[in-house]
């Protein structure tokens, strides 16, 4: 097995390892299906929705990813724009509700942040961020969506880097490092400005403003994907896009021999 081969191979034992599996979308739907639930029996949110955003909608997330879930207040056709305040009177009903079910652990409430979040652990030992009305992240979550459909190595780099922002300690927006997000962002700044360019631009995916679609009809947040994504466009060939990758991935990712054998290709790559 000569140098590349190896770094091939390795790559899709880690896309093999952390990809999730029919049981992992299953227990998220289920969790999804419960909160529904629990959201319908708390009087003051009768009328809301429970909606998934994140790396499961945008399909990025790995078999051991949280769910991150939006409670959306019904206001006709327009999306409505609650306040900090109203949102902790809501989540903390939502708190009271959780724990009078049973079944839930590491319970947080996370009252200080821009966004407030109630955490929690479910029955499938699956961490769950619940927001109030995250029209931001559930625009931010179809965008990488649509990104994703565009070419399948983009969901195959966001897994690998961020695996590998995990096992360097630097996927954690609280202690200062790079979210989940920001990381996809990255692969995205990257895969658009290779040579031949594999992504378009932002623009060209999403011509809206999303602040106006963001404060507009709620209609305008479940666009469907748009043209733009359909129109090829000339793809480097995924060999150049790993090797150009490596230079991120080989230096502790990896096992020591295939990092020589990185490093090797690496040069002569850009030799």
């Amino acid at each position: 097995m000569n140098g590349y081969s190896l770094f091939e191979h390795t790559l899709q034992n880690i896309l093999r390892s952390v990809n999730p599996l029919e049981e992992d979308w299953s227990m998220r739907f289920q969790l999804i299906h419960e909160l529904r639930a629990v959201v319908e029996s708390i009087e003051i949110l009768r009328g809301a929705t429970v909606e998934p955003f994140g790396s499961f909608v945008s399909n990025l997330f790995t078999r051991w990813g949280d769910l991150d879930i939006s409670i959306e207040l019904p206001n006709g056709s327009y999306i409505s724009s609650a306040g900090k305040k109203y949102k902790l009177s809501l989540l903390g009903d939502v708190l009271k509700a959780l724990r009078a079910r049973g079944g839930c652990r590491k319970l947080q409430f996370i009252t200080n942040a821009r966004v407030p979040i109630l955490k929690f652990q479910g029955n499938y030992n699956i961490s769950c961020d619940i927001s109030i009305n995250n029209l931001s992240g559930q625009m931010k979550s179809k965008i990488l969506y649509w990104i994703n459909m565009i070419d399948g190595r983009f969901r195959d780099m966001v897994l690998l880097v961020k695996e590998w922002a995990k096992a360097h300690n630097v996927n954690d927006s609280k202690t200062g490092t790079l979210n989940s997000y920001s990381l996809s962002l990255l692969v995205v700044f990257h895969f658009q400005t290779c040579v031949p360019a594999i992504l378009p631009p932002l623009k060209e995916i999403y011509p809206g403003n999303m602040v106006d679609d963001l404060t507009g009809p709620y209609e305008l947040v479940r666009t469907p994907v748009p043209p733009a994504i359909l129109i090829p466009f000339v793809f480097s060939s995924i060999s150049s896009v790993v090797l150009i990758s490596s230079t991120i991935l080989y230096r502790e990712f990896l096992p020591e021999e295939t990092n020589f054998s990185i490093r090797l290709l690496h040069e002569r790559s850009v030799h």
